[in-house]
């Protein structure tokens, strides 16, 4: 039988419902610094809110790292994890132009348990010193008749002048699309990464070989790469000149390809995607277990396109991907 998110336990259709309804009222909010510092800069889908505060912008946002949580527990691996948060929120705050500054975490737990808090806390130390970006805070809640096992998510606040955001709204007929790579799911869609191995490989899947050297679990848990300090590098951190004309960027997380890339793209343009990257061997092997199909899992997963940007200058935007260790390739262009 051919699985899919909906299926597994989460209805997309649904949660892009609740997201309209959250912003509805949020957008109701607006008014209550209209004509003050900090009067918000309306993005209808953009990655991080943006709050005007004059020569320069703050830019909001939270997220999560889901049931990939689930696998860490079941494991006993905890360190990745906090590479898998700060690459969540750093890499949505940078899509608006904007350098990561500071986060802070919540991590409300069953039961709290130090040893855990230590390796998660280790993890999300190291992450932070390859974003760049400060922890100045946090929150640990003990909910043990509310949450099984524990639940992680962070809001981060970053920076950007004013004349450096990044909105879409330049994106143009002919920019190209150029996909930075990556080799895992990352921290999306693992209600359905965990009931497709679950049900091929029985409940302690993730003690199953992937191969001689790593079990399933080892691989699913492997960190997020985090992309926002090369995308800075690109587009010129403070008043630095970009090196790369960029007119848009998307994180390609919850929703798939397809969702974030029309989150960004102005009235009137159309996306022509041509160029596809292979499917990471992880993807392709669990798609293949599951009997995903094409459509469901592009719409998942990421399928190893972490961001794209858009760009009338791909080739230079390559070499700098290149020369930052980074595979990066076209894989489209805007109509």
């Amino acid at each position: 039988m051919s699985l899919n998110y909906r299926t597994s336990g989460v209805d997309i259709k649904k949660g892009d419902l609740a997201s309209q309804i959250a912003f509805g009222f949020a957008k109701r909010t607006f008014k209550n610094r209209e004509g003050r510092v900090g009067q918000p800069f309306q993005l209808e889908m953009g990655f991080s809110g943006l709050l005007d505060m004059g020569p320069f912008f703050l830019a909001f946002n939270s997220d999560g790292i889901g049931s990939k949580t689930k696998v860490a527990i079941d494991t006993g691996i905890h360190h990745t994890l906090g590479y898998d948060l700060v690459a969540m929120v750093s890499d949505d705050c940078v899509c608006v132009g904007a350098e990561p500054v500071a986060m802070v975490d919540t991590l409300d737990m069953e039961k709290v348990d130090p040893p855990i808090v230590e390796k998660l806390m280790e993890g999300l130390e190291k992450a932070a010193d390859a974003a760049g970006v400060v922890v100045a805070g946090g929150e640990i809640a003990e909910l043990r008749d509310q949450i099984n096992g524990y639940h992680w998510s962070a809001a981060l606040i970053g920076v950007v002048n004013s004349e450096k955001v990044i909105d879409g709204r330049k994106i143009t007929q002919g920019d190209s699309l150029v996909g930075l790579l990556t080799n895992n799911f990352r921290s999306n869609g693992f209600t359905l990464v965990r009931k497709v191995l679950e049900g091929s490989l029985g409940p302690w899947w993730h003690k199953d070989k992937y191969d001689e050297k790593t079990s399933w679990g080892e691989k699913i848990l492997e960190p997020s790469q985090i992309f926002s300090p090369f995308i800075l590098n690109v587009i010129g951190r403070n008043q630095a000149p970009a090196k790369v004309e960029i007119h848009g960027i998307s994180h390609i997380t919850g929703g798939g390809l397809k969702h974030n890339l029309e989150r960004i793209l102005p009235e009137g343009r159309s996306l022509n995607v041509h160029n596809l990257p292979p499917v990471p061997e992880v993807m392709a092997r669990v798609k293949e277990m599951g009997k995903i199909s094409k459509q469901e899992a592009y719409q998942v997963w990421n399928m190893g396109i972490a961001m794209v940007l858009f760009t009338p200058e791909p080739e230079k935007l390559i070499k700098e991907a290149e020369q930052a260790g980074i595979q990066a390739q076209v894989i489209g262009d805007v109509d």
